[in-house]
């Protein structure tokens, strides 16, 4: 699936998820409908930390369509990590990094090798 946008209702409820687990760190996996990012889907078990989330990979339901992942970097650098990298090799194809002070334009997608992808936001 080609992934091209995301609903701006999800970026919005991402940039607030920042924000509450702000100083830690949130992690989650997106779903998408016909190319947009549409879903949140918080994983049981998921552990957010001071400067790294984890999401168990066991606990994802069976046939779950997930495109990618969302955190948060509570130090404002919306860039990849080694460790992000890592991770979104193996969770999918779009991968958002919120960052403080979580505003409207505070955040970034990526592919699974750490390069900038644009993303339009749609209603």
């Amino acid at each position: 699936m080609n992934i091209s946008a995301i609903q701006k209702d999800t970026l919005e409820l991402l940039l607030a998820m920042g924000r509450e687990s702000h100083p830690r760190e949130f992690a989650a996996l997106l779903s998408a409908k016909s190319g947009i990012i549409s879903d949140i889907n918080l994983i049981p078990g998921s552990i957010g930390g001071k400067a790294s989330a984890q999401v168990p990979f066991d606990m994802v339901p069976l046939g779950m369509n997930i495109i990618g992942s969302a955190h948060s970097h509570p130090n404002g650098i919306i860039r990849p990590s080694d460790a992000d990298i890592r991770f979104f090799s193996v969770s999918g194809s779009r991968h958002i990094i919120v960052g403080d002070p979580y505003g409207p334009d505070d955040w970034g997608c990526f592919s699974p090798d750490g390069i900038p992808v644009r993303l339009k936001v749609v209603p």
